[in-house]
């Protein structure tokens, strides 16, 4: 049932729902040519992966990183028009036929697409989706006498000697039917795995890893077996795990619940999700009680039996624009524009990935796919490059020596963004506290011509802002009051509106513009939590040449504290 070693429930693609993560997704906007690349690239690449899991029992990839590239190949392979081309994992030979045919799931996208499944069955039974490995377990005359890896649901391995080295599967049965046909998981044991807190920790991987092996090792001790179907089993579901119980197979009955609407299905998955279980997983599994007799089950997703997997916790999406923002300190950082994805009921269109530095390291280009994940209060976080574009564009990053704390004070060339960020400073909480003058504002003032210096804004009238685009005569007068009374700021807010290293408190004292340039080092330390440095940079700060242009044109507006004789030299470069 799994996405990587249960292969053929995952790529009966056209039966299969798409996830919620993925329906969001848009086709790359690359030529066909490119697209083919790309998508031939990938499937290379999960070949490999396939060989090394299957053939030498390795993992090269986590699990739901596996999962979730898998599923991208799917995609790509809709957008190539090439769906109903879907090449499976090689891997070897299953010469064993089962007894009856594993079926896979249909994936469930939402809790609405489960209360449409669950209004048109009755007698519905709820379980874990144990993340683990498929298996056959085949008795006869009370005796255990094959055990058949899953394989392409119709042929499997010979696992009979690994799977009687496994405590949890009894080797005899009383009371049995003479052929006796059981499906289950081979999961590894965990004491108090918490699914909400320890994730998928690559179980599954493991468990293949060790049956795998040549020979049965001591591992095989660690696992244990989920029994999920019983093909010809008794009719009610109860007698079914009742007597699954006296076998044994205890987990089956410990775990499934009847439920009868939606919200039932919802409690319990919750529930599971949150508490201490024996294993692993990654979502659940609705089952009606009633199936066909098990000569008519087929290698596709059952009809009778559906999953609803928790969201993962890291998806996998391409990177659409690599954008370089500059702030009012003259810090780059860099933010991906994605192909939105959902992750916790939170659509993520954005991620930032902080300095140039990272970036770099990361080496990320539009067309890469990544892995994103939700940190401390639902913050999008990059966890890894999940697969590089074959087609690799240059990209030009901003010159970091270039922009500093005192830069671009006035409107450049390549000044933009950090002056915008300046004049949002400025109007902020932490500056004069303008309402509603937002991010928004400054920029059409900035791009129709009518702010080039930081206090530009001061010399506008109702007139001249009802020129702008779209703003009418009731905007305009609320634009232009709140300058007017930014004009009535004290001092200090109008110090800390401009960006000087210090906190209101330690404003308190100073009163003018020409005093404040005058102090000395020492003068400043004596305020608290003022050090060497800091003086250092407030004295830098108040013999700025790139303020004299700005502190000109407040003396000229009879800005408190700015008043007195003009800075000379007000064409300073900035």
């Amino acid at each position: 049932m799994k996405g990587h070693l249960f292969y053929g429930a995952v790529f009966f693609i056209l039966a299969m729902v798409i996830s919620v993560g993925a329906q969001a997704e848009t086709c790359p906007h690359w030529p066909a040519e490119r697209l083919r690349n790309e998508l031939n690239a990938l499937e290379e690449q999960l070949a490999r992966w396939d060989a090394a899991y299957y053939q030498r029992g390795k993992s090269l990839i986590s699990d739901e990183l596996y999962d979730s590239l898998r599923q991208k190949q799917r995609f790509w392979r809709v957008c190539a028009g090439r769906a109903g081309e879907i090449p499976l994992p090689q891997l070897p030979a299953g010469k064993v036929p089962h007894p009856v045919a594993h079926t896979g799931l249909r994936k469930l996208a939402d809790r609405r697409a489960v209360a449409q499944w669950l209004a048109e069955r009755r007698d519905v039974w709820l379980q874990p989706k144990v993340d683990g490995v498929a298996v056959t377990l085949v008795y006869r005359h009370g005796k255990l006498a094959q055990a058949i890896s899953r394989g392409n649901g119709r042929l499997g391995e010979d696992w009979l000697e690994k799977v009687r080295a496994i405590p949890g599967v009894p080797l005899t049965l009383a009371n049995a039917p003479d052929l006796l046909v059981l499906q289950g998981e081979l999961f590894l044991l965990m004491t108090g795995h918490r699914q909400q807190l320890h994730g998928g920790v690559n179980a599954r991987a493991s468990v293949a890893g060790t049956l795998m092996r040549n020979q049965p090792s001591e591992r095989l001790t660690q696992l244990g077996i989920f029994i999920w179907a019983w093909p010809d089993g008794p009719p009610a579901m109860s007698q079914r795990l009742a007597q699954l119980a006296a076998w044994g197979f205890t987990l089956a009955r410990d775990y499934t619940q009847p439920v009868n609407s939606v919200e039932d299905v919802i409690r319990w998955r919750d529930a599971w999700f949150a508490s201490p279980l024996p294993f692993v997983t990654d979502g659940v599994v609705l089952h009606q009680a009633s199936s066909p007799s098990g000569r008519y089950w087929r290698n596709k997703p059952a009809l009778w039996a559906v999953a609803w997997k928790y969201p993962p916790a890291e998806q996998v999406t391409r990177v659409e624009q690599v954008m370089f923002r500059i702030g009012r300190t003259g810090k780059i950082t860099v933010v991906l524009a994605l192909d939105p994805l959902r992750l916790d009921d939170k659509w993520i269109r954005r991620v930032n990935i902080g300095s140039l530095a990272r970036w770099r390291y990361w080496d990320i280009v539009p067309g890469d796919q990544v892995a994103v994940s939700l940190k401390g209060q639902g913050i999008p976080l990059v966890t890894r490059v999940a697969w590089r574009s074959v087609e690799r564009p240059v990209l030009t990053a901003p010159d970091a020596a270039r922009y500093h704390a005192f830069s671009c004070f006035t409107l450049q060339e390549g000044c933009r963004q950090q002056f915008i960020a300046r004049l949002v400073w400025l109007s902020g909480p932490q500056g004069l506290m303008m309402n509603g003058v937002s991010e928004a504002s400054w920029r059409m003032l900035v791009d129709h011509g009518q702010v080039k210096e930081l206090a530009d804004w001061l010399m506008l009238t109702p007139e001249s802002l009802r020129t702008l685009p779209g703003m009418g005569d009731k905007q305009a007068r609320r634009l232009y009051q709140q300058f007017m009374l930014a004009r009535r700021q004290p001092f200090s807010r109008w110090l800390l509106a401009l960006g000087a290293p210090l906190s209101s408190d330690q404003l308190a004292d100073v009163t003018g513009w020409q005093q404040a340039k005058r102090l000395p080092p020492h003068i400043w330390q004596r305020q608290a939590g003022i050090g060497d440095k800091r003086a250092a940079q407030l004295v830098e700060f108040f013999r700025q040449p790139a303020l004299l242009r700005v502190t000109n044109i407040l003396r000229q507006q009879h800005i408190a504290g700015f008043a007195g004789d003009a800075v000379s030299d007000p064409d300073a470069d900035n």
